[in-house]
């Protein structure tokens, strides 16, 4: 006979009154138990699938990227019971890196019952033959309880080459700072534009108000043409030039990183390359002084177009204000 069915039958006597009553209670706290058994047992909502982030062929330097990938989806993505700081330094010497690296993770490891986290794209912030610069772009999902919270950040992964090839120095997460109240109609256009693909970092850099109209402007002029998938724009990209003391466009505002045009990365081999020319081609007549990519279109005038190792896989577009 079913608890449910026990806790309904009518006793006929006082004996089987006081026995009934004892069978309900216990019953009742059966049933109480079975429900949260239930409970318990209902699936808690689904993080999106993810895939391990590769380089494309003929990367510069491909031994750097991986490891600053590895190092992000391994301090960024957990199960359920390893979440918080100490599994994340245990997860960090797994690769061979030190442990006080999770500590500089920041935004990459918040509070959360379990996290996946997807690398849209690694590109350099700056490449040297004994240093490296790698800005990790990636999407992060967090399950809280029956909730899951979307997110993401960049991280400006610093690497130093040695005997054994490359290591991890240290780890630089963007911090783009709180929304704006109110935004100028260019970028509240670009961040409504389906044809602009911003990851969270870049996102949050418009909606903080912190990035000139110029930017923003050219992303709609070039979105009219090409669909454009952006990488970094300002949080999260070295404060200077890799390598140099001068000052980056990016962390004022000034410029902003495309690492795939109309589906095509930059940094595959099998792009054609007259895209990528006659983007950056566009890109100055956006309004961009300083444009770089891994190509070098001719003419142009002094200093408008460049090309270089830490540009190989990215078009970027600087602006004077």
């Amino acid at each position: 006979m079913s608890r449910g069915r026990a806790c309904a039958a009518p006793p006929p006597g006082r004996r089987a009154v006081l026995g009934a009553l004892a069978g309900a209670a216990l019953g009742a706290a059966g049933c109480s138990a079975g429900t949260a058994r239930t409970a318990r047992a209902t699936p808690s909502p689904a993080l999106p699938r993810t895939t391990p982030w590769r380089p494309f062929p003929g990367e510069v330097e491909p031994a750097a990227k991986e490891r600053a990938v590895r190092l992000v989806e391994a301090i960024g993505a957990w199960p359920d019971g390893h979440g918080g700081p100490a599994a994340a330094r245990s997860r960090v010497e797994t690769l061979g890196l030190p442990a006080a690296l999770a500590g500089q993770a920041g935004p990459l490891l918040p509070p959360a019952d379990r996290a996946a986290l997807q690398v849209v794209f690694a590109q350099y912030g700056g490449i040297l033959p004994r240093s490296a610069s790698v800005l990790v772009v990636c999407r992060q999902w967090l399950r809280r309880g029956g909730t899951v919270v979307p997110g993401g950040t960049t991280v400006d992964v610093r690497l130093s080459r040695g005997t054994h090839g490359w290591t991890v120095d240290a780890l630089r997460p963007a911090h783009p700072g709180p929304a704006a109240r109110a935004l100028p109609a260019p970028t509240r256009a670009a961040l409504s534009d389906d044809r602009i693909t911003l990851p969270p970092a870049a996102d949050a850099d418009l909606r903080g108000g912190r990035v000139h109209t110029s930017v923003a402007k050219a992303m709609r002029d070039l979105a009219r043409t090409y669909r454009i998938d952006v990488s970094v724009v300002r949080s999260g990209h070295p404060l200077d030039v890799f390598g140099t003391g001068r000052p980056s466009d990016h962390p004022r505002g000034r410029a902003f990183d495309v690492w795939r045009i109309d589906g095509h990365a930059v940094a595959d081999p099998a792009t054609p390359r007259a895209l990528i020319e006659r983007f950056m081609r566009d890109g100055a007549a956006a309004g961009s002084y300083n444009v770089g990519g891994p190509v070098l279109p001719s003419g142009g005038g002094p200093g408008l177009f460049f090309s270089d190792a830490t540009h190989h896989d990215h078009v970027h577009l600087g602006f004077r204000a």
